[in-house]
């Protein structure tokens, strides 16, 4: 890429570096917390929190905790069927922790505000909510 034309996307001057660099900051500040926050309810499930940060693992023990087969993280994996299954686990984790369809949508639409209440708030585990895990 020409250097003009990196002058011309950044910007040249000493107020767009700054805001880069606050939006960088941000962004990695709202990471931080968010994996503290599925940390702690990884913890509260009694899975190791440290899952979180191991791509595939994570989705491993979150089925896991909501007490649906290993195998379903190979449905993640099949496109428009991942979108469902996600939905369904949200839901099961949501109920795994004593809580409501109206927390499941908060978990869906606003995860930033409902996962850090769900780890660092008074929610308790309460044992995987599918019904295979129950009967075992």
């Amino acid at each position: 890429m020409p250097k003009t034309d990196l002058i011309l996307r950044v910007g040249n001057n000493k107020k767009t570096y700054i805001m880069e660099v606050v939006r960088i900051i941000l962004c990695l500040a709202i990471m931080v917390f968010m994996i503290a926050s599925v940390w702690k309810v990884f913890v509260k499930a009694g899975k190791p929190g440290w899952a979180v940060l191991i791509p595939i693992y994570n989705f491993i023990v979150l089925i896991e905790i909501v007490g649906k087969p290993t195998w379903w993280v190979i449905l993640l994996f099949v496109t428009f069927v991942n979108y469902i299954i996600l939905i369904w686990i949200t839901n099961l984790l949501s109920k795994s922790f004593g809580k409501d369809v109206g927390f499941t949508l908060g978990l869906l639409f606003l995860g930033f505000i409902f996962y850090p209440v769900l780890g660092f708030g008074s929610a308790e585990y309460q044992g995987p909510s599918a019904k295979e895990a129950q009967q075992a």
